[in-house]
């Protein structure tokens, strides 16, 4: 009787925890935050995060995959490119290179950072990490053409001075980058669906909507989706808010100001890190990967269009150019990620090389 008391409990708070939380961002946003107030933020910012898990995976059990894991990246993803846009419109000319740090900083988080994290879990619960090297080759295919057109590329064009696209240029790179998105959408969830699923060791396509005979009502699901969406705007939202506690700690670090980014997006990206590393604990590598490459194909193919709209209103060229080093990390990640991919098969030294290429990106942005 008490441990049915303690469920109920548990599912009480994650319904609970989504809608305080944002009813607290109303709150406090735009405010000057006492300490103690920031730690309570703080908890309700890993609350939140675990609420958002949780009726992720709701979802998916409903949908299947690939759905499951489209519909967790790609909301991340808008409410994040909503942050990004409100910070570039209300600071002006002191961000123009935010939406190049933020999604260069999501692709090594989810490249390096989730798809190894994932892999080690599975490597050492099942000693082979196993899924489905076609259709893992074309996310990864899609996330290296989307980085290098729109982060490698404008380093080098010559029509306008620094890293960045002029507006015919960046008009065609979002454009573009909408359009492969799109496309890989369609790819995934209808044309070749299969190509996305779980698999055995023997190469068994394992379907979770077939598998499983009991699945969450329409209505579960429905309120599942919307708390989904509240859960994610309080994890955005109060990562903004305790951003000046951040950026505190980092001036008085004396850190690079763009550990800043890194840390908002490790924030930001920590319910999609959570589901990956659950679904490698099951056995469903395919889930993870599909997860990290499509949070970062998301990250860019939204991001780019959608700043390419607002550059219309803001002052200053947008600057989308990586550095030297970030292009030596960026070409390291598609190697060493394609070299992983190929055989639909890792083990605890591709989860290793992978962690280390994103502990790499981690030390280099605290010590460039």
């Amino acid at each position: 009787m008490s441990r049915l008391r303690d469920v109920q409990w548990i599912d009480a708070l994650r319904y609970a925890v989504p809608v305080l939380a944002v009813a607290t961002l109303g709150l406090a946003w735009g405010r000057v935050l006492p300490p103690a107030v920031a730690v309570i933020l703080a908890l309700l910012l890993a609350g939140a995060v675990l609420s958002a898990v949780h009726h992720a995976e709701v979802v998916a059990h409903r949908v299947g995959e690939p759905f499951g894991s489209l519909v967790l990246a790609v909301a991340v993803t808008v409410i994040e490119v909503g942050l990004i846009v409100s910070m570039m419109v209300s600071a002006g000319g002191e961000t123009l290179s935010l939406a190049r740090d933020t999604v260069f900083a999501a692709v090594m988080i989810t490249c390096n950072g989730i798809v190894g994290l994932s892999l080690l879990v599975a490597a050492l619960r099942h000693r082979v990490a196993v899924f489905n090297a076609g259709g893992t080759g074309s996310a990864l295919a899609t996330v290296a053409t989307l980085a290098t057109m729109c982060l490698v590329l404008p380093a080098f064009t010559t029509t306008t001075p620094g890293p960045a696209f002029s507006p015919p240029q960046l008009w065609f790179a979002a454009v573009a980058s909408l359009a492969l998105y799109v496309l890989f959408v369609v790819t995934q969830t209808i044309r070749h669906r299969q190509a996305f699923l779980p698999v055995t060791e023997e190469g068994e396509v394992i379907d979770d909507v077939e598998e499983h005979e009991t699945q969450p009502s329409t209505r579960l699901t429905a309120g599942s989706l919307a708390l989904l969406v509240v859960a994610l705007v309080a994890v955005v939202g109060l990562a903004k808010v305790e951003s000046p506690a951040i950026e505190a700690a980092v001036r008085a670090a004396r850190l690079p100001q763009s550990v800043v980014g890194v840390v908002i997006a490790l924030l930001v990206l920590l319910p999609e890190t959570i589901t990956a590393v659950r679904a490698a604990r099951r056995g469903r590598v395919q889930i993870s990967l599909n997860l990290g490459f499509g949070s970062a194909m998301a990250s860019i193919g939204l991001t780019i269009p959608t700043i390419a709209i607002a550059s219309t209103w803001l002052s200053g060229t947008l600057l989308l150019g990586l550095g030297p080093m970030q292009i030596v990390l960026l070409a390291l990640t598609i190697a060493v990620a394609t070299l992983t991919v190929v055989t639909g098969r890792a083990t605890l030294l591709h989860a290793g090389v992978h962690l280390v290429v994103f502990a790499a990106f981690l030390f280099l942005a605290v010590s460039p």
